[in-house]
């Protein structure tokens, strides 16, 4: 039998993550206010990117496992990157 490595993550810091998220979509929000045309949409995505690797990383626990899962997630959504920005390349050019 494998012996498992625990973890335990307190609810503070759960806590301080939702703090963060919430802050997060406070700024996006406040972004979306200020009418910076197209640079408000890439704005608007990094921080989503930001909101998701946090959430990824806490909520998920992808920072307790093995280094080999965490580089296929990586590669995984770098790929989903890649589809959706190929997508709106297609847009753009429409």
């Amino acid at each position: 039998m494998i012996a498992e490595e625990k973890h335990i993550t307190g609810y503070s810091v759960y806590v301080w993550v939702l703090i963060f998220l919430m802050s997060m979509t406070c700024l996006t929000i406040t972004v979306t206010w200020l009418h910076l045309s197209a640079l408000t949409v890439l704005i608007a995505m990094i921080i989503a990117v930001i909101k998701g690797a946090s959430v990824i990383t806490w909520f998920m626990h992808l920072k307790f496992e093995s280094s080999l899962f965490k580089v296929l997630v990586v590669v995984v959504l770098t790929v989903y990157a890649l589809v959706i920005g190929l997508t709106f390349f297609d847009y753009l050019y429409r």
